[in-house]
């Protein structure tokens, strides 16, 4: 493995994080709460291992940005996706543990109107991290 690699790793992390987001969502509509904890549980660990990654690369690159390759009405949405995924991935950084620590105290009234808001706002940061992947790496990769 490589500092190349990592991109392609987190982006990896953050479709599996949705995977399991998406699943305890369905989980949790159909009553099954043991399974919904499992896997939400299961998706904070992602999620976790993901920022691990994601900051391990911003210092070994020494947080060098990546230039985006797309030009036009793509570069418009590109940025503005980039702008909600980064301003709402900081207050992911509350909302996840926040929402868990209700459920993990038995308040599971507060937990639930706690998810209301934070499970739209996960599931879009997670699902925009991989497509942020795609437009930087895949799609409209900068010429080097």
């Amino acid at each position: 493995m490589t500092i190349r690699d990592i991109p392609a790793l987190n982006a990896t992390l953050n479709a599996i994080a949705t995977v399991l987001i998406t699943a305890g969502f369905l989980l949790i509509k159909s009553g099954r709460k043991e399974a919904h904890r499992k896997i939400m549980l299961s998706a904070a660990v992602v999620s976790a291992v993901f920022l691990v990654g994601y900051v391990t690369h911003k210092i070994l690159i020494r947080g060098v940005h990546t230039p985006f390759g797309g030009t036009g009405a793509i570069a418009k949405v590109y940025y503005v996706m980039l702008v909600t995924h980064i301003l709402l991935a900081i207050s992911i950084a509350y909302l996840v543990p926040r929402t868990f620590l209700f459920a993990i105290r038995g308040d599971f009234e507060r937990h639930k109107a706690w998810a209301k808001f934070t499970f739209p706002i996960w599931y879009y940061v997670s699902v925009t991290g991989v497509l942020v992947y795609f437009f930087l790496y895949q799609w409209w990769p900068a010429a080097r």
